[in-house]
């Protein structure tokens, strides 16, 4: 993360471009491919599916879901996790409402729906302080989520086929729990990142997703904090400032 070759990925992008629609309403697909359209050479590349999506709409096919179940949904999610509702017992169902329009513009396919909001619903219980055991066992419950490995066990057994070769890392059902294992099993932030990138696979997705997740639980470092907006192009970080300022610590 600090070498001298870093640079923001999609991840970084499409997840600003959701906090950008939080913060201001309207369609969400439209600025996903505005972003896109705008950052179409990022680091790490967009997933080919959401390519062919952005490129369709820019020779006039419109903007029209494609059934995807790729992790994309969650990676871009986590401001959503950080929204709250006048009326706090709402603020749940809100989460979720939000998290399900910002997949299904693209990633309609019931995985790719249910992968962001257990990403949201994630950070929403770790913002509420609710312990890391309690936080696992509604997730495991509402989503149907094995979540009973721990990192020592992922480590030597995931790669970009999922857990033992017998599925695929990029979708949600093969990324998102294990991405969420990384970041509550962690002591702190940085731990969290360090165990996303030790399990292989689809490294950045599944980063972004922990980095989300831990977060709420712990806070990001000032130093990393720093370093991190440092790669950002001065459009994308006046986002971000607002919407930390008007969402960050509720």
């Amino acid at each position: 993360m600090f070498g001298e070759d870093c640079s923001y990925t999609d991840d970084s992008i499409l997840a600003i471009a959701t906090a950008d629609w939080l913060l201001h309403g309207g369609e969400v697909a439209e600025y996903y491919f505005r972003y896109a359209d705008k950052y179409n050479y990022p680091m790490g590349g967009y997933g080919s599916g959401f390519l062919k999506w952005v490129n369709d709409a820019k020779s006039g096919g419109g903007l029209s879901p494609y059934n995807s179940c790729g992790n994309g949904s969650a990676m871009r999610v986590v401001p959503v996790g950080w929204i709250s509702s006048t009326i706090p017992f709402l603020t749940e169902k809100r989460i979720l409402r939000a998290a399900k329009n910002s997949a299904e513009c693209t990633h309609n396919h019931p995985e790719g729906i249910k992968g962001a909001q257990a990403t949201a619903l994630c950070i929403y219980l770790a913002r509420k302080k609710m312990p890391v055991n309690k936080i696992r066992k509604q997730i495991a419950k509402d989503f149907a989520y094995d979540l009973s490995l721990s990192v020592e066990e992922i480590r030597p057994r995931y790669s970009w086929q999922g857990i033992d070769g017998a599925g695929n890392g990029g979708t949600c059902q093969g990324s998102v729990p294990q991405a969420i294992i990384c970041a509550l099993e962690a002591s702190d932030f940085e731990d969290a990142i360090r165990n996303a990138i030790s399990i292989g696979g689809d490294s950045d997705t599944i980063g972004c997703i922990t980095g989300g997740i831990a977060e709420a639980l712990f806070g990001i470092p000032k130093d990393i904090r720093q370093k991190g907006m440092s790669y950002l192009p001065k459009e994308l970080k006046d986002v971000v400032d607002e919407f930390e300022m008007r969402f960050g610590g509720k």
